[in-house]
């Protein structure tokens, strides 16, 4: 009984490698195939992955809880004491504060150059958030069309190996023909699907990075506008890394 035990352990191993190698080589099957076009999608795919990956980690950088920092903010500020606002702000690397801190700096200038810092931090952050965006639509649409390419490609191989091919490799070439189109439909539809569905996931976060920057930037510059009962506490502070260079 041990040794059945034993042996069935020993097997399981070998029976699992065998069937990653089948998975290996049906993949590899696959894409060769597909032909050419497979290679390109599959070039393409990656580059889309490369991108969301590199959007994901940004964003989780960039991203913050705004309604808990203005809160705190809004505490500081009340109590005339910017300078610990700007310090909080200066111990983040999000977006949010580091356009909020602008505005701080100018606590005792007027309600209109308070503005003009906050809008100027904003432009200057937009691009960071905006990066490499568009190039996930253009991914998507572009693995759908080289997929309707190959399937193009694949059907004239088909209908030309109906039309001229001997009897003996006609079924063989009329075979080619179907697999390399509907491999590379099928490879170009689910890198533009996987894909899509990462540009909606990050265009979520990104909407919500945007707009808590404009929504709180509008509440910083309303708090500060109305707060001139006396001039507030603002002095030269340690400055934190400038978070518009990462990512």
């Amino acid at each position: 009984m041990e040794q059945t035990m034993s042996q069935v352990a020993a097997t399981t191993p070998i029976n699992e490698a065998i069937a990653n190698t089948s998975l290996i080589e049906d993949i590899a099957i696959f894409m060769n195939d597909g032909g050419v076009f497979m290679w390109i999608i599959l070039a393409i795919w990656i580059f889309g992955i490369l991108i969301t990956l590199e959007r994901f980690k940004s964003y989780a950088v960039f991203d913050t809880k705004g309604d808990s920092l203005m809160n705190m903010i809004k505490k500081h500020v009340l109590l005339n004491n910017v300078q610990e606002a700007i310090k909080i702000c200066s111990s983040s690397k999000a977006l949010l504060p580091y356009v909020l801190k602008s505005g701080l700096k100018r606590a005792n200038q007027s309600k209109e150059q308070i503005q003009d810092a906050i809008e100027s931090s904003m432009l200057e952050v937009q691009p960071k958030i905006e990066r490499w965006m568009g190039y996930l639509q253009l991914v998507a649409n572009i693995s759908t069309l080289f997929g309707l390419l190959g399937t193009i490609q694949g059907l004239i191989g088909s209908f030309s190996a109906v039309a001229t091919a001997d009897p003996a490799s006609k079924a063989k070439l009329l075979a080619i023909g179907i697999s390399t189109a509907m491999n590379t439909t099928a490879l170009g539809l689910l890198s533009a699907i996987t894909i899509m569905i990462a540009y909606q996931v990050l265009l979520s976060k990104h909407d919500k990075i945007t707009g808590e920057i404009e929504e709180y930037s509008v509440k910083l510059i309303d708090l500060l506008g109305t707060k001139k009962g006396g001039s507030f506490t603002v002095s030269g502070s340690s400055e934190a890394p400038d978070i518009t260079k990462a990512a």
